[in-house]
């Protein structure tokens, strides 16, 4: 693609819409559960489970379809704790995400549970010391999960 044509095109990409996300931050046994959202294993990066949203359903809606399809497991959705941002300028992708509070109310984790979508590859509780020894995103879930304050994480570059 010749320069003028790449530079149209990344403008174009610059002008999407920002995604917005809802995902879950669910302490259980004082440990956090994550999920490796990257289908085959393409990354060692974890996340809180969640996803885009869908139109005509609430965040909270959203969430609870997201983190069954990811976990297969059921959940409450208590308040917001965290919003996150996050950003690949050279791919025109803006995220802005939505954590809530969420306790479990049905459902285990099973390790032959499959993602329909095929993203999440494995899902894991983890404890905030294990968070230091582990890739995880965003930089502030530590404090959004075990803190007390709603929090704001502005932009941030995506890494993989």
């Amino acid at each position: 693609m010749d320069k003028s044509r790449r530079l149209a095109h990344l403008s174009a990409m610059s002008k999407r819409p920002p995604r917005i996300a809802a995902r879950a931050l669910i302490l259980h046994q004082d440990r956090l559960l994550l999920v490796n959202a990257y289908g085959g294993g393409k990354s060692d990066l974890w996340c809180a489970p969640g996803g885009g949203v869908e139109p005509h359903a609430s965040l909270p809606e959203n969430l609870m379809r997201e983190v069954y399809e990811e976990t297969g497991l059921s959940i409450a959705v208590g308040e917001p704790v965290l919003v996150n941002e996050f950003h690949a300028p050279e791919h025109g992708f803006h995220q802005i995400e939505v954590f809530f509070r969420c306790t479990i109310t049905g459902g285990t984790i099973d390790p032959a549970w499959q993602d329909p979508e095929g993203i999440v590859t494995s899902r894991a509780f983890f404890s905030r010391d294990d968070l230091a020894r582990i890739r995880v995103k965003p930089d502030s879930i530590a404090q959004a999960a075990w803190g007390e304050t709603m929090l704001y994480d502005p932009l941030e570059r995506i890494v993989t």
